[in-house]
């Protein structure tokens, strides 16, 4: 099954052209292949991740938002608080397992990632480090196989009908 994805970078130095973790995660939504349905960068503005967030949470052909960046400890680093507003439920475990990977990779270092995960409006929005390691880590050691109807015991795909239920 193919999953609509949207990738948003959130940055205040990178482009398009220069974005070496947003162009992993292109290349590895490509090789699963999903669909990349939308792919912006924005700044680490609050208000201005949020605007984006909530216009894709918007569109029916999309099932997951990844962000890349904004997740570290400094002061503009504030993707997750954007993300934290707009969210229905936490997803706890993607950022628990994310730094158990990341501490195999980078050691102890893998404390200061705030990645994390929500559900918002019936879609997963998956927030991921800036690095190229970052990425490459999320997804190998998780995203690839949650977003894989096929993984067994289960997976985030085989929950989609089921996000909206009230």
């Amino acid at each position: 099954m193919q999953v609509n994805i949207a990738l948003l970078t959130v940055t205040d130095t990178r482009t398009i052209d220069n974005d070496k973790s947003g162009a992993i995660l292109v290349k590895k939504i490509k090789e699963q292949n999903h669909n990349l349905i939308d792919r912006k960068i924005v700044k680490d503005e609050k208000e201005e991740i949020k605007k984006i967030l909530l216009n894709w949470l918007k569109k029916d052909n999309l099932d997951v938002i990844i962000t890349t960046g904004g997740t570290g400890l400094t002061g503009r680093d504030i993707t997750p608080e954007a993300i934290s507003e707009i969210k229905d439920k936490e997803i706890p475990g993607f950022g628990e397992l994310f730094r158990e990977l990341s501490y195999k990779t980078i050691g102890t270092s893998a404390m200061q990632s705030r990645a994390c995960a929500v559900l918002a409006k019936g879609k997963y929005i998956f927030a991921l480090p800036g690095s190229s390691g970052g990425v490459t880590d999320a997804w190998e050691g998780i995203l690839k196989y949650q977003l894989d109807i096929n993984h067994k015991p289960c997976n985030f795909v085989e929950l989609f009908p089921r996000l909206k239920e009230k």
